[in-house]
């Protein structure tokens, strides 16, 4: 078995793109191969054909790679529930709740759960092919690493660096990296990629020279800027695109502070007969959106806070008034009830929150998390609908007997006595192609062919194409040991 880990010389450099354009690579030559980053942070998971859950950079990665799920994938996932504390999930479960200075002094104890997810995935591949987290030029967190040179000295992985030269300043970044490192972490990196470059790449000729000469490193090529990226599900919250299609179906999205699983909205903005728009902070939710989808978040009762002090709950029950459409997901829907419980503080201080009261539930948080696939059938059109759960929290009440979906036969969801106010745990619903051409076929927009599955492969395809144009693919793979 062979390794290549990619690191990067800051956060969103395009490591998660670069990972998931080598793994398709690495699977065309006819490679087993499969994706691994030892510590991941997004608000964004998937859940895991083994129950367990994922950041969705790695589920995407699997994707390339054409295998399942699996929780060792991605062994360590912190998902921020508040500006100081993060729930910390170790190979798919979580095991607690902590602040920044608890996670430092929990972090050396996750190196070897880390490495015994690496050392199972290796056993069935060729080839794993890592992604790092941050930059490893973040020396002051050097001790205890797990998520760049730590786990790299740890597994001895070859490295490469990848820096944005979107972002300006990428000699620096390359330079000023190596800098910084201790020299037995700087030994590990073989090279770097230089990622995001627009215009005429013979400009940066004489930079690329000087970054090979100062550090010694080889350089695997320049990667211009892959604007079919935008097609792929985004796993952090900068990469949210703020408007999407131009159709005349009008969805608006309020970005809530703790946004989770946001890529469920994907496929809507891919729709040509639909307009989706995500609501920034200050701004109105506009008063001609035909629906409104409140998203999933990390911290139902805290963004019930933001959402008031935005004015979208004005604005919504004003949408609801005019006759438009409302649906939530997961923490959406949550928001939608008379109250969100939580007497055992497990978001936050115990207590209580009024919702916005638009369906006849209640919510209570509970410590267990419900982690499962689902297969199930729309209540009101009876296509059928794949997703997944991945909540905390029990909700009940009569409009439940009004389902959104059927679950093996069990109710899933709610409704208003109107219809017009929908909610559901199910992550990932339209994805499926029947299911989300019935729902806005529902609600008056305009059927269309749109395959939202074939359509990722192809842009997985073209990403490969586009490395295997514009980097030395074959010299990356060579480097794995």
């Amino acid at each position: 078995m062979r390794a290549l880990m990619i690191q990067g010389t800051g956060s969103n450099v395009g490591k998660s793109l670069l990972v998931a354009g080598l793994c398709r690579a690495a699977r065309r030559r006819g490679l087993k191969v499969a994706p691994f980053k030892p510590q991941n942070m997004s608000n964004n998971a998937a859940v895991t054909d083994d129950g367990g859950e994922i950041g969705r950079a790695q589920a995407l990665q699997a994707l390339a790679c054409g295998r399942p799920l699996h929780s060792d994938m991605n062994p360590v996932l912190l998902k921020p529930e508040s500006e100081l504390g993060s729930q910390v999930i170790v190979q798919g479960r979580r095991i607690a709740t902590v602040k920044a200075r608890e996670y430092a002094a929990l972090k050396p104890q996750l190196l070897a759960p880390v490495l015994e997810s690496f050392a199972r995935l290796k056993q069935d591949c060729d080839l794993v092919i890592v992604e790092g987290a941050g930059s490893p030029a973040e020396v002051n967190l050097r001790a205890g690493d797990i998520a760049n040179m730590g786990f790299a000295r740890a597994a001895n992985v070859p490295v490469v660096l990848a820096a944005d030269i979107d972002r300006g300043g990428v000699i620096a970044q390359v330079i000023g990296t190596q800098a910084v490192l201790d020299p037995d972490d700087a030994h590990l990196i073989a090279g770097f990629l230089i990622n995001r470059f627009r215009g005429d790449p013979r400009l940066l000729d004489d930079g690329y020279a000087l970054i090979a000469a100062r550090t010694g490193w080889r350089g695997f090529g320049v990667v211009p800027f892959f604007p079919a990226a935008a097609k792929l599900p985004a796993e952090d919250a900068l990469d949210l695109r703020r408007t999407a299609g131009g159709g005349c179906f009008r969805v608006a999205v309020p970005i809530l502070s703790r946004i989770a699983n946001f890529d469920d909205l994907d496929p809507l903005g891919q729709e040509p007969n639909v307009s989706l728009t995500m609501i920034a902070a200050g701004q109105a939710i506009p008063g001609d959106a035909d629906l409104v989808i409140l998203p999933g978040t990390k911290s139902t009762r805290g963004d019930l806070g933001y959402l008031r002090a935005q004015g979208w709950d004005i604005d919504i029950l004003a949408h609801v008034r005019r006759g438009g459409h409302v649906l939530g997901i997961c923490g959406g829907y949550q928001m939608l009830g008379h109250v969100v419980r939580d007497p055992q503080g497990i978001e936050g201080p115990a207590g209580d929150t009024p919702g916005l009261g638009l369906l006849d539930i209640a919510t209570e948080m509970q410590p267990d998390k419900h982690l499962r696939q689902v297969e199930a059938i729309h209540a009101s059109s009876g296509a059928l609908m794949q997703g997944y759960e991945i909540h905390l929290g029990e909700t009940t009440g009569p409009a439940c007997a009004r389902p959104f979906a059927m679950v093996d036969g069990v109710t899933e969801g709610a409704m208003s006595t109107n219809g017009r106010v929908m909610g559901s745990y199910l992550h990932g619903m339209f994805a499926g192609d029947s299911f989300r051409h019935a729902f806005l076929r529902q609600l008056g927009a305009a059927p269309s062919g749109l395959n939202y599955a074939d359509g990722i492969e192809s842009v997985l395809d073209a990403l490969a194409d586009h490395l295997e144009a514009h980097c030395d693919v074959d010299g990356l793979l060579a480097l794995a040991r």
